[in-house]
């Protein structure tokens, strides 16, 4: 067997870099994928994603091809770059190198900021404002940066979910404070005031959520890190549970609801275009 005949059986060598547009391209770095017009429909459904060079690899006429593997597949942190299903060849031509700063700024994008969680027991009347709310927003798109959650009554949950890398978090719930039932207002708590825990005095009970004991929780788990921006968008209750009489919203509560998805969605644009929403009574 002589050496073209070989390479025609291992047709692929591997190289250890190749330069495209002038920089430098090795295993491991990103790449934005560019496939030529009329190629194969699936490397044509890939165009504009952003992967990672698997290796480089040389054909017997000399040409080089690059094995990548989608960031986004589920794939690539499961141990299996390796298999072929996961892996698309490109020319050089194909792809164009991604920098750094320029992955970590897309990946930045690509994780949410801004947290909107809906509080309540829907079993208690009015307490369900929270729930209501994030239910009214089932079905809307919303940016990549924002995540929409209806925590109901699991204090732990949201506490922990608190101590994530969102910047801001925007929790809704129906809180009394002596306004018109149906009130709708938002404040900003003072974290620094909030007292520390109390260990004598269990911070939740099984039927309802104070937002204000799972912000003190959060604030112990996370200590010095807990540097979030709370926002509380709240609804002035009318009653509170079947024992006053009310199963679900009162029809105060329940007007409110589209008022809220109205302001809600004013507060993420201007909180996701950097602006202050400041306090709203």
């Amino acid at each position: 067997m002589n050496e073209f005949e070989w390479r025609l059986l291992e047709d692929r060598l591997p190289a250890d870099r190749i330069v495209i547009e002038g920089v430098e391209v090795k295993p491991g770095d990103a790449v934005r994928l560019r496939p030529k017009s009329g190629g194969d429909i699936m490397d044509l459904a890939l165009a504009g994603k952003i992967a990672s060079v698997a290796a480089i690899e040389q054909d017997y006429e000399g040409k080089f091809h690059l094995a990548v593997v989608i960031n986004e597949d589920p794939g690539k942190d499961l141990g299996l770059l390796r298999q072929p299903g996961h892996q698309f060849f490109f020319e050089p031509d194909e792809v164009e190198p991604y920098t750094p700063a320029e992955l970590a700024s897309s990946e930045a994008k690509s994780h949410p900021k801004l947290l909107v969680a809906g509080i309540g027991n829907i079993f208690l009347g009015d307490d369900g404002f929270g729930v209501e709310v994030i239910k009214r927003l089932q079905g809307r798109v919303f940016p990549s940066e924002v995540k929409i959650a209806d925590f109901g009554i699991r204090g732990f949950d949201l506490a922990y979910a608190l101590l994530e890398d969102y910047e801001t978090a925007i929790l809704i719930d129906a809180c009394p404070r002596g306004d018109v039932p149906g009130t709708l207002y938002v404040i900003e708590p003072d974290l620094e005031s909030l007292p520390a825990t109390d260990e004598s005095r269990p911070l939740f009970d099984a039927h309802s959520m104070n937002p204000m004991n799972v912000l003190r929780l959060a604030k112990s788990l996370g200590a010095s890190g807990f540097n979030k921006r709370i926002l509380l968008l709240g609804c002035e209750p009318l009653t509170f549970g079947p024992e006053e009489g009310q199963l679900g919203l009162s029809d105060e509560v329940s007007a409110g609801v589209d008022g809220a998805v109205v302001l809600l969605n004013s507060l993420i644009s201007r909180i996701l275009t950097g602006e202050s929403p400041g306090s709203v009574e």
